[in-house]
């Protein structure tokens, strides 16, 4: 896929940002090394990330055979080469199969229950040139950040609807959202919900501490591709720019105190198959590093945004998205997979019947308007631009009847404190 595709100029940039928006995509040698770290990432002894990525490079996807597919088929236990040829082209003939083997995997461990959430975006400033992105720094989008005030009002609005868990989201940007900011959000959501997560720029240790002391229960943190160097070409300015250190996110969020942690890749940025296995093996290898952690995996594609409409995967339809999240359930059987609104509704109907255990509901990408999707009236105060478009815009209860209808169990929340 050519990076190319995704780059968006807009009339409303200065010469001087145009030129340097340019200079940047043109000329690698103007970008700093996306492998070193900046001033202030804490580094961490792992070796996870090693694993990993020995594994992704040496994955041929085509020298799988039928006969590697129905073996792996055919243990109890799925193991890493297994997955290989699961994840393969000759895998998709056998969909149907690995879809079956799936939902008995799936009714095994989480019986027929699906779990719902919403999103919260509290801010699209953002100080990173991801050319995928519509929050990204060279974007012309109304930019918006919500007060305390704001913030506990879309909460209320959230909370009324009868969801228990949210998903706090940012830009990515420390100047306009900074970690206090953070945590004073989780504060607030902690009076609503009672699971907390977080989908936000990746912090140190001691700030990851700090943010589960405030009330945060997970960390999500999407890798967006595991090969470093397409990521090169595609996150060309700012700290998101630095692969190794986003990486280990994680791994920092588990030792500073977070219950959970959720992984991804983006699928359509590099070689989906390869992405797909990288994104499975990070939690297999951190699930046996932290067997106490909760983990989770999600399949995001990619989605168009605002100034560009054309940002799509090229090569990864609903039959290999449905191939992977298969694969992912064989191989994972205990872990949870969530599909979020990127997809269509008729496809997560479908997929919760299969091997997706998490889904969200009543979502927007956009800043403060919580209380217009919610109760229908017009809100009196400004919103921010969204970062991508969503393609399910279900609300709850419409969720949760659906659900039902097919014969599943919707849950609002599967964890008490004590």
């Amino acid at each position: 896929m050519d990076s190319n595709q995704f780059l968006v100029d807009s009339e409303y940039l200065s010469p001087e940002a145009l030129e340097r928006k340019h200079r940047l995509e043109n000329d690698p040698s103007s970008r700093k090394n996306h492998m070193e770290y900046l001033p202030g990432m804490e580094r961490i002894e792992s070796d996870v990330c090693d694993k990993v990525i020995s594994q992704m490079r040496e994955y041929c996807p085509e020298k799988y055979t039928a006969r590697d597919v129905e073996a792996a088929l055919e243990r109890e236990t799925c193991g890493i080469e297994d997955l290989k040829a699961l994840l393969s082209p000759a895998a998709e003939p056998f969909l149907e199969r690995m879809a079956e083997r799936a939902r008995l995997e799936t009714g095994k461990h989480f019986g027929n229950t699906v779990y719902l959430f919403t999103p919260l975006y509290i801010a699209n400033y953002c100080e990173n040139y991801c050319v995928y992105c519509g929050f990204n720094c060279y974007n012309h989008i109304k930019r918006m950040k919500l007060s305390p005030e704001q913030i506990e009002r879309e909460m209320s609005v959230i909370a009324e609807s009868g969801m228990e868990e949210i998903l706090i989201l940012t830009g990515e940007s420390r100047a306009q959202s900074s970690v206090e900011y953070i945590g004073e959000a989780c504060k607030l959501a902690r009076k609503y919900f009672r699971m907390v997560g977080l989908e936000i720029y990746p912090v140190n240790t001691d700030e990851y501490r700090y943010l589960h002391e405030c009330g945060a229960d997970y960390v999500t943190v999407f890798q967006e591709t595991y090969d470093s160097d397409k990521y090169e070409t595609l996150h060309l300015y700012g700290h998101k720019r630095v692969w190794p250190y986003r990486f280990d996110a994680q791994e920092r969020a588990l030792r500073g105190g977070m219950r959970g942690v959720a992984f991804s890749a983006l699928l359509g940025l590099s070689d989906f198959r390869r992405d797909a296995l990288a994104g499975a093996l990070h939690v297999y290898y951190l699930q046996r590093k932290y067997p106490h952690a909760e983990m989770s995996l999600s399949c995001p594609r990619l989605r168009p945004i605002l100034n560009n409409d054309k940002i799509n995967p090229n090569d990864v339809g609903e039959r290999q998205l449905c191939q992977i999240i298969c694969a992912y359930r064989i191989f994972l059987p205990f872990v949870g997979i969530t599909v979020s609104s990127r997809e269509s509704a008729e496809f997560r109907n479908g997929i919760v019947k299969i091997a997706a255990t998490k889904v969200s509901a009543g979502v927007s990408t956009g800043i403060g308007d919580h209380e217009s999707k919610y109760t229908g009236k017009e809100s009196d105060g400004e919103q921010g631009d969204e970062q991508f478009e969503i393609w399910d815009g279900r609300s709850l209860e419409k969720m949760y009847g659906d659900i039902s209808d097919e014969g599943l169990q919707p849950v609002l929340n599967d964890y008490l404190y004590v």
